[in-house]
Order: C-alpha cells, then structure tokens, then sequence
C-alpha cells in the first residue's frame, strides 16, 4: 500500500461522516450505520452497495474501539452483555446465512415495515422522556431481543442499535448501561457476520473512502462513551427518541415515498 499516494482533501469528507456517525452511535447506542449510509448515499452519491460494504467493514473496528472506551467508563453491564451478545452473534450468523441462500431478493421487503416499529418506538421514548422522569428496572425480554435484533441487522443491512436499545429502553432499563452494553456486544455481532466480508475485500480497500470512515468513527468513538456517561438519563431518552424517530421516519420515506 501506497501511503505516500494518499489525498488527504479527498479523505477529510469521509473522515467527518465516519466521526459523526460515530459520536452519536457511541452516545445513544445507535445509528452510525444509518447516519454514514445516509450520508455517503444521499449526500456524496456513493452506490449503495458500496458504502454498505465500507460502513459494514469499518464497524468491525469502530464498535472494539467503542465498547473498550465504554469498559473504562464503566458503561457495560457484565449479566446484560452476556444475555444479548450470544443470542446476537446467533442471530446475525442465521440472518446472513438466510440472506445469501434465501431472501437476497426480497430482504428489502420487511425493512419499511421495521422502521415504521422503530418510528413508533422512538416516539414514545421521545413522549415518555419529556413528560415522565425515567423509572429503572431490569430488562426481562433480553435473549430473545438480541436474537431477532442480530437478525435484522444482517439480514435488513443494518438495525441492532435501533432495534436493541430502544427495546430495552422501552422496558424501563438503565440509559447509560444500555448504550454501553448495546455498543460493547455490537463488536462481537459486526465481527461475526462481516468475517467473510472482510477476507474478500482484503486491505487494499482500507486506501480509500473506508480508511477516512474508520480513522473518523475510532476518533469519535472515545467522545461517544464521555457522553453516554455524563448525559442525564432523561435527557438521553429524549435524544434517542429523536434520532431514532427522524432515522426510522427518513427509511420509510426513503422505502415508500
């Protein structure tokens, strides 16, 4: 590899997608995929496939970085981590089996009516975090939740943090833990169905677009855990309604407008 051939001003703009993905995915527990998706798509025309491929590829590195950085913070939850970390990798190596063999041509059929879900999900967390002061109790329907959550997010390209942490969430569980645990266990998750996707590509492709997302999303992935220990757990109930409302709104948009 060619550093020396580098452009640096070509880099910068995929290095700021992959550091804003990543600030808000490490501080409410999701959304880097949907961020730099949306992002590298819709606003610097790269094809779809493709920056699925580099978001799917630099993730594997983003969420090791992330769920350490959480570990320092004490962010993680050792009892929940276990409990949704296996029956994630489970889930997300049955979601890619069933991709490839399957459902490749009609993967993208669920996926609106998911994120209309999540649209749901999002605005009573948004409602409850404005009107109500979060009561915390434990997550009860948690192995369950990661196995169909390591599903979608292989099968649907993407959807764990979504998917993951606003339903734990909705079950009244501790904001900061969540994101912490949410974000530690998507390592495991992102390594196990990208195995494959990482030995075809090789490291050639870290010299292009991939290796601004990744030096942007490692950067930011630090901030990410500082927030999500600092943020009140109101005021991240909140912003995780937002974000996750105005994403999942922006997909059926996207899907069906």
């Amino acid at each position: 590899m060619d550093f020396g051939a580098f452009d640096l001003s070509a880099l910068l703009p995929f290095i700021a997608v992959g550091f804003a993905a990543q600030l808000v995915d490490g501080a409410l527990g999701m959304a880097f995929g949907v961020i730099s998706n949306t992002l590298l798509v819709g606003v610097m025309g790269v094809p779809p496939a493709l920056a699925s491929q580099r978001v799917h590829v630099v993730e594997c590195f983003t969420t090791g970085v992330s769920g350490i950085s959480h570990l320092l913070h004490r962010n993680i939850d050792g009892k929940l981590f276990v409990r949704l970390a296996i029956p994630g990798v489970i889930g997300g190596c049955a979601g890619a089996y069933l991709l490839s063999l399957l459902f490749k041509q009609n993967a993208d059929f669920v996926k609106p009516f998911v994120l209309l879900y999540l649209t749901g999900i999002g605005l009573y967390l948004l409602v409850r975090g404005i009107l109500y002061p979060p009561k915390i109790k434990e997550a009860r329907f948690v192995a369950p939740l990661g196995l169909v959550g390591g599903f979608l997010d292989a099968a649907g390209g993407g959807g764990w943090g979504p998917v993951v942490t606003s339903n734990l969430l909705f079950q009244g569980a501790d904001p900061r833990k969540v994101v912490g645990t949410v974000s530690a266990a998507e390592f495991f998750l992102t390594v196990a169905v990208s195995a494959t996707f990482i030995w075809n590509l090789g490291f050639a492709d870290l010299a292009g677009a991939t290796l601004g997302l990744l030096i942007g999303g490692i950067a930011a992935a630090p901030f990410g855990a500082f927030a999500a220990k600092r943020i009140p757990a109101k005021a991240m109930l909140i912003l995780v309604g937002i974000v996750l409302t105005l994403t999942s709104a922006y997909g059926v948009y996207r899907a069906w407008g």
